[in-house]
Formats: structure tokens, sequence, C-alpha cells
């Protein structure tokens, strides 16, 4: 079958390997293990350009935020023409005519769906092009104008000139090693200084990875609360280290208004916030001590740190309820690296890669979270999967 020029090969994939009489006249096994040949290496030819330009499918995923093309679709009812968008999207005259571009790429790659309906009519024929929000592009309209949890803000957050130049790092990185100064990881590398120190002195930074943790805590919280709520049973006061701007923690004291929630933050961190009387904020810092408490909340946190770090860690933590006689518990929310699902699985060594881009820490596999509880003092604990890539952790002294 040939189609404008192009040979088939989904047609001639399926005779091949489906129709043991496909020879045509005057073809050999020879030609058939030559085109089951040629498949094999279009398909693998086909994964190399997908992985090399990878990086435009973030950038592509970025520039759409950031224009708002998601927003732009859900106030037209989830489905928008190109016109639509070309008069909405708030770029220059000289832009406008590569909008179509960007929204074929983004639809190629499943971000949005594409309708084409036709109207006939007397003289001329029109095609209308209608572009459509999909499960992946929803959970990027701003939270603000959907009223659900957005992944809008984590997207930016991921996405800055900081992760993509450390990101850039990584060979140079690998192949460089520098006798006077350790350098733990390629961010330090790439800007002199850890995430930490660049939130510190860039306060639009500071702003956007905040904000982009608030987003994805507000998902992931708002899950383990509906599912999981009898992780909270017991407990009369909650301290969630290194919470950022309170989003989980404001969360879970409204669902549990008994519940004393506090946000133990970094001094820059802290100092941003406006207080709204629903939880406290303590500028401290963990390494050094937690404020005595039933329960620990550490999400995404561990994974930042070192073995010895989070070692150092857990021991705060274990004083901190350890002085409770209720006797309390840690909270952990993190990556337990292992799932039997290929894209789950894939979505956490991806998370463990950008660990060692831009933090000293890791995931770690079950193996490698026993270790660690048992360095820091903590004799029992639970495991449960949650959010498909993610898992509960409960950690007893």
């Amino acid at each position: 079958m040939v189609t404008c020029g192009i040979v088939s090969i989904r047609g001639l994939h399926g005779k091949v390997n489906g129709d043991s009489n496909f020879h045509g006249e005057g073809s050999t096994d020879h030609t058939h293990g030559s085109l089951l040949l040629q498949l094999r290496v279009s398909a693998s030819t086909y994964r190399a350009l997908d992985l090399t330009f990878s990086y435009l499918k973030a950038t592509a995923l970025e520039c759409a935020v950031k224009l708002g093309i998601p927003n732009t679709i859900h106030r037209c009812g989830g489905a928008a023409s190109l016109s639509e968008l070309v008069s909405s999207i708030p770029v220059p005259e000289s832009r406008k005519p590569h909008l179509p571009r960007l929204m074929r790429f983004l639809t190629a790659v499943g971000i949005f769906s594409l309708d084409m309906s036709t109207t006939e009519e007397e003289i001329t024929q029109k095609v209308t092009c209608m572009y459509r929000l999909t499960p992946l592009s929803r959970l990027l309209v701003d939270n603000s104008i959907s009223g659900h949890g957005s992944l809008f803000p984590f997207v930016l957050s991921q996405t800055t000139k900081y992760h993509v130049s450390a990101a850039m790092h990584l060979s140079e990185w690998f192949m460089t090693e520098d006798k006077e100064v350790a350098i733990e990881m390629p961010f330090r590398a790439a800007h002199g200084t850890d995430l930490w120190g660049v939130m510190a002195r860039d306060a639009n930074m500071n702003e956007v990875f905040n904000a982009g943790m608030g987003s994805d805590s507000r998902l992931a919280i708002d899950y383990i609360i509906n599912k999981c709520g009898e992780v909270f049973d017991g407990i009369s006061s909650l301290v969630d280290v290194g919470g950022g701007t309170g989003t989980s923690a404001r969360a879970i004291a409204k669902a549990f208004p008994h519940i004393k929630c506090s946000v133990l933050g970094l001094p820059n961190v802290i100092d941003t916030i406006t207080v709204d009387g629903i939880v406290e904020y303590i500028a401290g810092n963990m390494m050094e001590q937690i404020p005595p408490t039933d329960a620990v909340l550490l999400k995404y946190i561990l994974h930042d740190w070192n073995d010895e770090d989070c070692v150092k860690i857990l021991k705060q933590c274990r004083n901190a309820i350890y002085s409770q006689k209720s006797g309390g518990k840690v909270i952990i929310i993190d990556i337990v690296v292992g799932s039997s699902l290929k894209s789950m699985f894939e979505a956490q060594v991806s998370f463990d890669l950008l660990m060692m881009v831009i933090t000293s820490g890791k995931e770690r596999d079950k193996h490698e979270w026993h270790k660690i509880f048992i360095d820091a003092g903590f004799t029992q604990y639970k495991t449960r999967p949650v959010l498909g890539f993610l898992s509960i952790i409960e950690l007893y002294p």
C-alpha cells in the first residue's frame, strides 16, 4: 500500500508478522528478513530521535503553561478553535503565525486533542479545527480558574532556567573531578550553590518553587486525606517539616480541626508567608531541632538529602515525638522505588535522576529506606502505595 509516495509501514508490518503467505512474486525469505530488519531499525531510530528531542517536550509544555493555553481553552468551554486561541493568547502579532505549529506539536504529544469538522457549502468547503483539553491538560489549568487541583505552578517550578542549565551539566559533572572543592551535584557546578542558596538570593525563584511545591502538595494531600485519613487518627498535634507555605498543613487542619498543625521552615521561607491563623509558622532548622509534637510530617523532604543527613533529620524527628507520652510517629510521603508498572517505575527513576541533578539526595528502594530507619533508631514502620508512584510510610520509635 502506497499513499502519497510513502510506504504504509503499519500495513506492511501486519502482513510480515501475521501472514505466512506474504512473499509476493519473486520474493524470498531473505527479503522477508530484510523487511523485518528495516522495521526494527526504523523503530530503534524513532526511539533514539524521540529521546534526543525529549527536551523539546518539556520546553513546549512550559511554553503552553506560560502562554496560558490550557486556561484559554478552559474559558472557551473545554474546546477552542485556532482563531480563538490566536485572538486570546497574549503574544506579539509577529509570533501569532507560529502558534499553529506549537499547537500541532502539543497535540501530537498528547497534551491537547484535535477535532476536525467539515461543513459543505455551495461554493466553499470550510474545515474547523477544535483543540480540546485532555485529562493531562486539565491538570494544567490554573486552580484559581478551574477550582480544582492543578500542576500549573509545579510545571513552572521544575522547568526554570536553573533546573535546565543544571541538567545540561550532567555529563560534565560525571567527567570532572575537583580535588579542592567537593561538588556534590550538577546544580552546584552550574550555579555555584545549591537550590536553597539560589532561592535565598533570587526572590522570584523562591516564589515560583514554593508555589510549585504547594500545588503538588495540594493534589497529594487531598488524596491522602480522602483515601487514607486514618493515618491521622489519634493525633492532636502535627509539625510539617519543610512544609513550604503550609499547603499540606492547612489542608490537614481544615479536615481535622482537632489537630494543631505547625510548619517548620527556613527563615527566608517563613518570612514571606502571610499568617492566616489556621496553622502556626516556626522559623528553624530541622537538622538542629524539631518542636515536640504527636506527629512529624516529612513530605518530599528526605529525597533531598544523602543517607547521613537523613539519619540526622530522623533522629531529630524521633526526639520530637519521643518526648510525647503518646509515643507519636513520623509520617513520610515519598517515593519507594520499585513499582511493577513500567510507567510508574519510569516516573520514579526520573525523580531519582532529578535528585541527582539538583540535590545530594536520591529516591530510595525499600531496602535503602529500611537501613536509614534502623540507623536513626526506629524499630517499626509500615508502608502503603498511594497515587501510583508515591508511598506513605508510618514510622514508629
